[in-house]
C-alpha cells in the first residue's frame, strides 16, 4: 500500500508573493503538520495570525525529570491555541513529542515555583492544579475559573508539594477503571477541553 503524503508539494508559479509566504516552501512543497490554510506560511506568519484568536487559558508544566509527556502536553496546547505555555524548573524540555507546534506558542521559563506563581500574581491568573492526591475535586463538579492557568505535573511524582500549596484548588478526572492514573499528556487534553466547553464554546 502506497504511503499517503501529508501537505502540498511545490506551488505553481506564479508563486504568491505577500510576505507571509515563505519561498523555500513554495519551491519544495510544505508537508509540515499545519492546516491547509496554512500551506506555505512561514512560521512568523502562522504564530501572528493565531495570536488574534488565542484563548485566555494558560498551561503550565513542572519539568524537574525531563519528563517526555511535555511534548505532547506543549502539542495539546498548541490544538487549542492557548494563550501561553509555563515552563517550571529546568529550562530544557525533550520537544519530540510536540512535533515542533512549540514554534507556534508563547513558551515562558520560571526557575522556581516561586518565580511562576509571581508571574502568575502578575497575570491575574489562578492556579489549578490538576492531579489525583487527596482533596482533589472531580473535574466533572467544578467551573474552572475563566482566567486560570492549568498546571500539570511530572508523569509519575506528580505534582510538587509547593505546587500543590500555590494552587487554588486541585482537579481530577474521574476514572472507571483499575489503572491509579491516566498519561499525564492524555490528562492535559482532557481539561483542556474541558475549559474550553465552559468558556468558549
Amino acid at each position: 500500500m502506497q504511503e499517503q503524503l501529508i501537505g502540498l508539494g511545490p506551488h505553481a508559479k506564479p508563486w504568491p508573493t505577500d510576505l507571509i509566504y515563505d519561498v523555500e516552501l513554495l519551491e519544495a512543497g510544505d508537508r509540515r503538520n499545519v492546516l491547509d490554510r496554512y500551506r506555505y506560511w512561514t512560521v512568523e506568519a502562522i504564530k501572528a495570525d493565531l495570536d488574534k484568536s488565542r484563548i485566555d487559558l494558560h498551561i503550565a508544566i513542572e519539568n524537574w525529570q525531563h519528563d517526555m509527556n511535555i511534548g505532547t502536553i506543549v502539542r495539546n496546547a498548541n490544538a487549542f491555541n492557548v494563550a501561553a505555555v509555563h515552563i517550571i524548573g529546568k529550562r530544557h524540555w525533550n520537544r519530540r513529542g510536540a512535533m515542533v507546534t512549540d514554534r507556534y506558542l508563547t513558551i515562558e521559563h520560571h526557575a522556581t515555583v516561586e518565580d511562576f506563581v509571581e508571574r502568575m500574581k502578575q497575570l491575574k491568573k489562578t492556579v489549578i492544579a490538576v492531579d489525583n492526591l487527596p482533596g482533589a475535586i472531580n473535574l466533572s463538579d467544578t467551573t474552572l475559573p475563566k482566567d486560570c492557568v492549568l498546571v500539570f505535573g511530572g508523569e509519575g511524582p506528580g505534582l510538587s508539594q509547593d505546587m500543590v500549596n500555590a494552587a487554588e484548588r486541585m482537579v481530577m478526572i474521574e476514572q472507571l477503571g483499575s489503572t491509579r492514573s491516566v498519561n499525564v499528556g492524555v490528562a492535559s487534553g482532557i481539561v483542556m477541553y474541558a475549559w474550553v466547553q465552559q468558556h468558549s464554546l
